[in-house]
């Protein structure tokens, strides 16, 4: 998949991965949605933002997610 709305600036924010070149971090995002809330409310919150780039947020992580092994603990 292409990402047209994750930017990537080793100038900026460090390099992490962020919202079209803006200083929120896709993580932040990733991060609201897994607290709680809602779509609206990262809206409000982060007036920058559009419905899209929330949505490309969660596929990057997703993404993210499907190409690293994350230690996890085991059910004995």
């Amino acid at each position: 998949m292409k990402y047209t709305r994750i930017t990537v600036n080793p100038h900026q924010m460090g390099g992490v991965p962020c919202i079209r070149g803006l200083r929120i971090p896709v993580a932040t995002v990733v991060a609201m949605i897994a607290e709680g809330m809602s779509v609206l409310e990262i809206l409000d919150s982060y007036p920058d933002l559009e419905k899209g780039d929330i949505t490309e947020a969660l596929q990057y992580a997703a993404e993210a997610v499907r190409e690293r092994e994350i230690p996890l603990v085991g059910i004995s």
